[in-house]
């Protein structure tokens, strides 16, 4: 016992040590940058943020959005309300906060972005970073085209009487027949009413959209639109273009407001004759749902994607954090306890929240319009943009409402944006520091990226956008996706790096280690939850369709299964080219890529670079990766 007790010790020291000559920085220095690197031209230090309220505040900021308002409500009502709790908050302990506090560890002890990360601590696995940052590359493309759609519902809101409201504008058609008839039960069954439409809804696919009828048919692009996205992309760019210095001072807005007005939406909608009703409607729990495995699907893919995991985005936010910053647990200056389950407590809080104002809302539009809250009940854009609009038009001070509504989803989608912009942005730049940190080479980096998500979005403000939207949507960044990255991401660290390692650095950084629940989430319950969803996932996969009446053709669905693919082909294309790189036998190859990766360390005595082993050894210039490997399970 003493032995293995001094073994222990030993392993610890050794990786202090590594940290210390390798990724600790020198005073007044960031991680990994050295002296002798900036004498030779090397990249400058790494900025760190201004203060930890910066971190919280663009972690909380990346995490809530949009999905937090139009997707958890509906998924709640649509899986048995208050029983769809028991699979989400199993996802949320076994899968989403053990995969986000990883993450954040990950940038913080190397100070490296969501790709080079992993060259550090098992380069066989770099695959990971570059599935990561392929998803979160679709994913700039077709989510900031929400925040053009919302920001000229926003434009538009400014009328004193809402362009949505009433059936008298010029896209308008004959069948066009406004809510308020829907009241007048014989009146509405006379006119044979199934056959009409919505104002709000001829307003959305007429006017904004201008929908043609289906992919094939593209259309023109709408300019209007087109410059909606254009001034989104403007303001993304001022957002990140400083990195954290700029990053760290927009959050205070962008991540604070939204919540101020999500409250007073809230306290709108309790207080509308029929909210009782939809709320109800929200939380009335029907247990026999937890048999339906898709039930499951959606707690699990929802949990994925309202944690911004996989995406390598909180890997380059922790990348900023001082090596000693407490990222577990952290007392705020407020004298508060902010940790990470504090933060998951925070997004998850925020969308079971929401579910108060939506369908408070929806319960009123409902009583309002004569009909079933099930009639109305919407989610994603439908909701966004077809049933809310549709009721505050029928509120009192329908304008106001409207703008602080188109606000709110503004300001939560943006901040989740530059967020995952700045991500993709630190994890392609630590690829080529040394060219892409000098002078303003950055900044015009981000201005490049920028104007190419910029094209490829303009496809979806075509008269056809809307189909190559719901392309992206659903399989360029699916839960399918996410779900392959996070179970690659335990089994590299946990399986292969070693969790023991992985917390042996976390007490280093922090002063102690965490509870086994971090730990063996990590090796077991994440992985097998990870594989149950991916399995029946693919299992009840069912071909995309718009609004269950258009069919996308075959060349459609096998464009969206490339966009998939190009992610998840990543992970084992890279494992194979490294070991086909390196020398040795099939086994020796593996090992030697396995193992964290060989840094070579200045040595004064010698005037040349010696290599370092990370577990503190040196033989000779030679690493034995299967220290670590035997390591990682003694």
């Amino acid at each position: 016992v003493e032995s293995r007790n001094m073994a222990t010790k030993e392993k610890l020291q050794c990786l202090k040590d590594f940290h210390k000559d390798i990724l600790k920085p020198s005073p007044g220095k960031s991680p990994g940058t050295r002296p002798e690197d900036e004498a030779e031209g090397k990249p400058p230090q790494r900025e760190k943020w201004a203060s930890k309220i910066d971190f919280l505040l663009s972690v909380a900021g990346g995490f809530i959005g949009l999905g937090n308002v139009w997707r958890f409500p509906y998924l709640c009502y649509k899986n048995g309300g208050g029983a769809f709790l028991i699979p989400y908050f199993i996802f949320l302990f076994g899968g989403g906060l053990p995969v986000f506090f990883l993450e954040v560890v990950l940038g913080q002890y190397t100070s490296e972005g969501g790709i080079t990360c992993w060259e550090k601590i098992c380069p066989i696995f770099t695959g990971i970073g570059y599935a990561s940052i392929v998803i979160v590359s679709l994913l700039n493309v077709y989510y900031i085209v929400i925040l053009a759609w919302g920001l000229y519902y926003l434009f538009q809101s400014f009328q004193s009487v809402l362009p949505w409201a009433h059936c008298h504008q010029k896209w308008n058609t004959p069948t066009c027949v406004e809510d308020t008839l829907r009241k007048n039960k014989t009146l509405w069954i006379s006119l044979n009413a199934t056959n009409f439409t919505s104002p709000v809804t001829e307003f959305w696919e007429r006017n904004v959209l201008s929908l043609s009828s289906g992919i094939e048919h593209i259309g023109i692009i709408k300019w209007d639109l087109a410059l909606c996205l254009l001034l989104v992309w403007v303001i993304c760019f001022f957002c990140i273009w400083k990195g954290v210095k700029s990053t760290g001072k927009v959050v205070y807005i962008t991540a604070t407001f939204p919540f101020i007005m999500l409250l007073v939406l809230l306290i709108r909608g309790v207080t509308l004759p029929g909210a009782a009703e939809g709320i109800k409607f929200y939380l009335y729990p029907d247990i026999s749902r937890l048999a339906d495995p898709q039930v499951w699907i959606d707690a699990g893919t929802q949990i994925f994607f309202s944690y911004a995991i996989c995406l390598g985005a909180m890997t380059s936010l922790g990348s900023y954090n001082k090596y000693k910053y407490n990222c577990y647990r952290q007392v705020s200056i407020q004298g508060g306890l902010v940790d990470c389950l504090l933060l998951g407590c925070l997004n998850s809080g925020t969308s079971f929240v929401s579910g108060f104002a939506i369908f408070s809302v929806l319960g009123f539009m409902a009583q309002e319009q004569g009909v079933n809250i099930a009639d109305v009940a919407e989610s994603g854009p439908g909701l966004a943009f077809i049933a809310y609009p549709k009721a505050v038009s029928m509120m009192p001070l329908p304008t106001f409402w409207a703008i602080l509504f188109f606000i709110m989803l503004l300001l939560l989608g943006l901040d989740s944006q530059f967020v995952e912009v700045e991500g993709q942005i630190t994890s392609l730049v630590d690829l080529h520091p040394s060219f892409l940190r000098k002078g303003y080479r950055r900044e015009i980096f981000i201005a490049i990226v920028c104007f190419l998500s910029y094209l490829l979005g303009l496809t979806m403000v075509t008269e056809g956008g809307m189909y190559v939207f719901q392309l992206f949507d659903y399989y360029a960044a699916s839960g399918v996706c996410l779900l392959w990255v996070a179970f690659f991401e335990c089994i590299a660290v946990a399986w292969v790096y070693g969790a023991d390692n992985i917390y042996d650095a976390i007490e280093d950084m922090i002063g102690y280690r965490p509870g086994p629940w971090m730990k063996w989430s990590w090796i077991v319950i994440t992985p097998v939850l990870c594989v149950g969803c991916f399995i029946f996932s693919l299992a009840k996969y069912k071909p995309l369709t718009y609004n269950k009446v258009y069919t996308y053709p075959d060349w459609a669905i096998g464009l969206g299964w490339v966009l998939a693919l190009s992610s998840m082909i990543c992970i084992p294309m890279v494992m194979v080219i490294r070991i086909i790189q390196s020398d040795g036998s099939l086994i020796e190859r593996i090992k030697a890529v396995a193992a964290p990766k060989e840094v070579n360390r200045w040595s004064k005595e010698t005037e040349s670079g010696t290599p370092f082993c990370p577990n503190g050894t040196s033989n000779g210039g030679l690493i034995k990766p299967t220290h670590i490997i035997v390591e990682t399970m003694m």
